[in-house]
């Protein structure tokens, strides 16, 4: 039986083309780069319809065992998921490993992680992808039993791992239950506090990072690769007019993200999904960045993330003038602006839009107190509501009011008043 080598870094990369199926030309590449991999290598298919065996066609296989052979190469990279069974096969066939595209963005994702909960979450989305790809290499999980007959009679090598793997999967997913829990509590407290949440999402490397740090002069790490940064990071945004939001740096999507990434990340993009407003980083010099968007919108639906939107056109000081003029034009209708985090061109801009959409619904009109209502009219006055007073025949009150909405229900449920605003003439 063919053993898997565990190292190696000079790699062939198998680039797939499915019709129908959007690439962005030399992403594989620069994803497999990402790694440290070094391609030495490389055979292009194109795959109408998935083979049981080998996923491409055995004559394919064939070509890319050749290229192998003739380079000496350590690693096959293959730009597609793989079911347990065709990455075997083609591991017999190749005799070198071979690792599908899900594999190679859960290694990098890996490489990235720097925060405690982000380490548990990759490491969970490793275990749930490499629990059907087993071929030993788990025996340093193992741990020296206490008892006599624990581990049971005729236990194989390979149901010895199993059982390891899904220890430490129970393990890892109590831990993140008890992150989850301190990260919900921070949310609780955020809506307690009436404090809106902005959320950067978009396609990796669209400079999320960099705008984030723009607009906080913050620290983030921040850089022209694929997946600079996963660790989401929270601070306060400054909108001016003593108003303030807190702005969350997410992680960076991309096309076919694998679903145990999403399933391991799903605290983090909770973040995403209770946001008072997206920002949506679009790379503006992207000449498939309309493509890139719609990638992006498959990613916010699988995670529920219905949240308003603003597109953010990010790097157009990397536009010519005509570019500039199109993508003015296609932005008309669009709750969108064009920026560029780099020498912050668009900025002030981007903060009034995005001020608009947090900026509490306030309630307008007038409301009549009887003389007794005292303490409520001064409570209104401490909440800097009243806008005009005038007294009434028989001594009411007649206030003319601006307040927020959830100051109003506020005042509602504190005073139990409940007449509604009305437009009376001046």
């Amino acid at each position: 039986m063919f053993d898997r080598p565990q190292v190696g870094n000079d790699c062939v990369i198998v680039n797939v083309d499915i019709p129908g199926e959007s690439k962005h030309k030399g992403e594989f590449s620069e994803l497999v780069r990402s790694t440290g991999a070094n391609i030495i290598g490389a055979v292009d298919t194109k795959v109408s319809r998935p083979h049981p065996r080998f996923f491409f066609g055995s004559g394919k296989a064939e070509e890319i065992a050749e290229e192998v052979a003739a380079l000496k190469a350590e690693l096959v990279i293959v730009d597609h998921s793989l079911s347990p069974s065709q990455e075997r096969n083609l591991e017999a066939l190749v005799k070198c490993r071979v690792l599908d595209r899900s594999g190679l963005i859960l290694d990098i994702f890996a490489q990235r992680a720097q925060s405690f909960e982000g380490k548990l979450q990759v490491e969970l989305a490793q275990l749930a992808h490499l629990s059907t790809r087993l071929v030993r290499g788990w025996t340093h999980l193992e741990r020296q039993k206490g008892g006599i007959g624990l581990r049971g009679p005729g236990e194989t090598q390979l149901e010895t791992d199993r059982r390891l793997i899904g220890g430490r999967i129970k393990q890892i997913t109590k831990q993140i239950d008890k992150v989850d829990s301190r990260r919900e509590q921070g949310r609780r407290n955020r809506k307690k506090n009436e404090l809106p949440t902005v959320s950067l999402v978009g396609y990796t490397n669209a400079g999320k990072s960099t705008l984030f740090n723009r607009l906080t002069d913050s620290g983030v790490y921040s850089a022209d690769q694929l997946f600079a940064t996963l660790d989401p990071t929270i601070r306060r945004l400054d909108l001016g007019s003593g108003e303030h939001a807190l702005i969350v740096d997410t992680v960076g999507f991309i096309s076919n993200l694998p679903h145990e990434l999403i399933d391991s990340f799903k605290s983090t993009l909770q973040e995403t999904r209770e946001a008072t407003v997206l920002l949506h980083v679009i790379d503006a010099s992207d000449p498939a960045r309309y493509e890139r968007r719609e990638q992006v919108e498959d990613v916010l639906s699988q995670i529920g993330a219905d949240v308003p939107q603003i597109l953010v056109f990010n790097k157009v000081d990397a536009l010519n003038a005509q570019e500039r003029d199109d993508l003015l034009d296609a932005m008309l209708g669009e709750h969108s602006v064009a920026v560029s985090a780099q020498s912050g061109e668009g900025i002030d801009q981007l903060l009034a839009r995005v001020a608009d959409f947090v900026r509490p619904r306030r309630r307008c009109g007038w409301l009549t107190l009887q003389p007794q209502n005292a303490r409520e009219r001064a409570m209104l006055y401490d909440h800097d509501a009243v806008r005009h007073e005038r007294i009434g025949e028989t001594g009411e009150y007649i206030l003319q009011l601006e307040i927020a909405e959830q100051d109003w229900q506020r005042f509602i449920k504190r005073t139990g008043i409940t007449a509604e605003l009305v437009n009376y003439p001046h």
